[in-house]
């Protein structure tokens, strides 16, 4: 699996790319290795040179964070990030069987990994933070990516399929939100950061 390509092809032909990933031959660690890891560091690191090197803004008040504070912030956000992928993974799977889906971790994997693509894409403009905003409208298209993908890969039953999606869907927005939390925890203080 070329990254670049299927990056492309994930973004611009989902559709047909879905089909293409059904078919692949792969595993859970080439996913992992291959794919997810490199993409998934592209936001903690845009998020450490936007929060230390660029700095926030608040209220018309602008500060840095210090870069060892950013650092363990983008190091615990990335890993939560993969574990995230991983946790949506299982909840995809686990629930397959209520929905006459097939249960197949790889397929769920699949799903999880391929529909996050938007968003650590999008997670480049981090190092502005002022943009998020925006960040967060292109990260929808994750759920488009998903809407198409989880039908495909699951072999859900046509009637089941939206219902499914759905479910999904706001398991794995609770999943994001946690790892949010978990990931602001590392975060200093107000006090900590630097006026500048």
């Amino acid at each position: 699996m070329e990254l670049i390509e299927r990056t492309k092809a994930i973004l611009l032909k989902p559709k047909e790319t879905w089909g293409v990933i059904k078919e692949e031959q792969t595993t859970i660690m080439e996913l992992f290795t291959s794919y997810a890891a490199i993409l998934a560091a592209i936001p903690p690191i845009a998020s450490l040179i936007g929060m230390s090197l660029i700095g926030m803004s608040f209220m018309g008040v602008s500060f840095r964070i210090p870069f060892g504070s950013a650092l363990i912030y983008a190091v615990t956000y990335y890993i939560l990030s993969l574990l995230g992928i991983y946790v949506n993974a299982m909840v995809i799977n686990t629930l397959a069987p209520k929905f006459d889906a097939q249960q197949n971790i790889l397929s769920a994997m699949k799903v999880s990994v391929f529909s996050t693509t938007p968003f650590w894409v999008a997670g480049v403009l981090f190092i502005i933070p002022s943009l998020s905003p925006i960040i967060m409208l292109l990260s929808l298209y994750s759920l488009y990516l998903f809407y198409l993908g989880l039908p495909v890969l699951m072999d859900i039953p046509k009637e089941k399929a939206l219902t499914y999606v759905i479910v999904v869907i706001i398991a794995s927005i609770i999943v994001s939100v946690l790892i949010g939390v978990v990931a602001n925890v590392f975060l200093p203080a107000r006090r900590a950061m630097m006026p500048y």
